[in-house]
């Protein structure tokens, strides 16, 4: 073989190679209705569209600018494999257009972490804190008695400049622990159990295992397994509901004045014994707001435009709680999903004068006006977000980060043919 044509057929091989490693396995299209004002994430099974490795894909945008590479996070579940990605603000247009490649793309580490040590796991964007789940047993105060101890809690959660949005453990409610799960009047083996008032000694929740922890470049999270232990009338305690827990909080390099919070929730009775949750005026998702919020420097608005004096006991599909702290600002606005139940959900809310400060406390409380029966072997699901930030949000804003988590865009797929 002589060098001329020896050089020709190294780099016809080599332009080969190059062609396989970068071959386009789809193109992906999502259609909006509108142009977001906050960053949201999207998802698409990925295995009905490749095999490929995880290691050997990439996701590029399709833009005026041409295309780019952007961040994205393959989660691997029971039913296969999901591909995340998170829809940007910054582009006007309403189609945005994707490429998944098989192309090897460059190894870095993920921004977004869960750490977890004996007591928390943290969860983390650039090594900056701002969800913290407790598994170990808070203590309480001297002098306090120790049946108000558990596990099982959000404290902290954080706004992006960093001022603690929870509380736990008030002297007015010992109870109260930052962002929460109990249910106030269950009816378990023909007696009445409350989970959420655990001075009683009727019933608590505990953390029972750490199911799993992700690191990634799009969301970051964990899932927990909960027991709700029936104490009342017993020798020993009783497992009466399992509950697994998750969250994921979703966020993009550069916009820091915002992140997302996904919490889910699946309850199960734990013996073939159905649990039913009462009606009663509070109970599931509750949240004990900061010390630093009261009537004079907070405000709540929900979904129908309420604000706190009519809030409590009207129906939501989002609620807005916001205020000045320090001399900063912070916001949540707490979403339903509309696959929960009793959807849109009642508001617990706390009166404007509670304890003459009128400090801050709001729940999404299903059960609030009717029963809620948990059969054995049936998923009962509740699904929650939070968009975090460190600005005063409107009701359009809310309506439409609501209207993205309640009825995300579909991914359009259309698989590239291959020669």
């Amino acid at each position: 073989m002589n060098k001329p044509f020896s050089i020709f057929f190294m780099l016809l091989t080599f332009s080969v190679i190059l062609e396989l490693e970068a071959r386009q396995i789809a193109s992906l299209k999502v259609e909006l209705e509108e142009r977001p004002l906050f960053s949201f994430p999207v998802q698409v099974a990925l295995d009905p569209i490749t095999h490929t490795a995880d290691s050997l894909l990439s996701l590029l945008e399709i833009s005026q600018e041409g295309e780019q590479p952007i961040e994205f996070q393959i989660e691997n579940t029971s039913n296969g494999r999901i591909l995340y990605w998170m829809i940007g603000k910054d582009n006007e247009s309403l189609t945005r257009e994707f490429i998944l490649r098989a192309e090897k793309r460059e190894s870095k580490l993920p921004f977004l972490t869960a750490n977890m040590d004996d007591k928390y796991i943290v969860l983390k964007k650039s090594g900056k804190d701002l969800w913290q789940y407790n598994h170990a047993v808070a203590k309480v105060p001297d002098g306090v008695d120790r049946a108000y101890e558990r596990s099982g809690f959000v404290h902290p959660f954080y706004s992006p400049s960093g001022k603690r949005l929870t509380r736990i453990q008030p002297p007015d409610h010992y109870h109260h622990y930052g962002l929460w799960n109990p249910w106030t009047r269950a009816l378990y083996e023909g007696d009445t159990v409350d989970f959420w008032n655990i001075r009683d000694g009727q019933g608590t929740v505990r953390y029972a295992n750490a199911i799993s922890r992700v690191n990634g470049s799009v969301f970051t999270g964990y899932e927990v397994l909960h027991e709700h232990v029936v104490l009342k009338n017993r020798d020993e305690p009783h497992v009466a509901m399992v509950e697994t827990q998750g969250t994921k909080i979703f966020a993009i390099p550069g916009e820091d004045d915002y992140y997302l919070a996904d919490i889910s929730i699946s309850l199960n009775p734990a013996t073939e014994n159905e649990v039913v949750l009462l009606e009663y005026r509070y109970g599931s998702l509750g949240w004990r707001a900061t010390e630093k919020w009261d009537r004079h420097n907070s405000e709540v608005l929900t979904s129908e435009g309420l604000g706190r004096v009519e809030a409590d006991g009207s129906l939501a599909t989002w609620c807005i709680v916001q205020g000045e702290i320090d001399e900063d600002y912070a916001g949540v606005v707490m979403m339903s999903h509309p696959t929960n139940y009793n959807h849109p959900e009642p508001l617990r809310i706390w009166p404007i004068d509670m304890y003459d400060r009128g400090d801050m406390y709001a729940n999404f409380a299903p059960t609030k006006d009717k029963d809620w029966i948990i059969k054995p072997g049936n998923k009962h699901m509740l699904n929650y977000r939070f968009l975090v930030t460190s600005k005063k949000i409107s009701a359009e804003e809310a309506e439409q980060c609501w209207k993205y988590f309640a009825n995300p865009p579909q991914v359009k797929v259309s698989v590239t043919r291959q020669k």
